[in-house]
């Protein structure tokens, strides 16, 4: 029983279902995001600190121990889902959600070294927009 009539035909047709993915498979991998219009952007309520990865649903953020949401998503530095399984063991700095109402580990981003650089919002500390003048004259602005 033959499927393909026509010769030519037959051949156009393999051809193209061959050559459909030719394309993904020559393409470089994305760098890594580290600034410009690619950078990620994380939420307002985000916050910095160490994560050291325990156990299936504990973990230590910024070295107390805390429970994991049952939907925690980690984040690498590409951007791409991350089992937390994988993670056992090591510690990262990292940008994080909380739950409000259970306090538990929501989400993570893994920081790139230039991402650690740059200043954020970690518990404790005291973000404003002003500098008293007793500040200016230490800076010398």
């Amino acid at each position: 029983m033959t499927r393909c009539f026509r010769p030519f035909a037959c051949l156009v047709a393999t051809l193209s279902v061959a050559l459909a993915g030719a394309p993904a498979i020559g393409q470089p991998q994305e760098p890594l995001a580290t600034s410009g219009a690619g950078a990620r952007s994380f939420p307002a309520a985000a916050l910095r600190g160490s994560v050291t990865f325990v156990a299936a649903n504990k973990v230590l953020l910024n070295g107390e121990p805390v429970r994991s949401a049952p939907g925690l998503r980690v984040f690498d530095a590409r951007n791409h889902l991350v089992m937390p399984h994988t993670l056992r063991g090591k510690t990262y700095t990292v940008h994080y959600v909380t739950e409000r109402s259970t306090r538990m580990l929501h989400t993570v981003w893994l920081l790139t070294e230039a991402e650690a650089a740059k200043p954020r919002a970690a518990p404790g500390m005291v973000v404003r927009n002003y500098q008293f003048e007793s500040e200016q004259s230490a800076t010398g602005k």
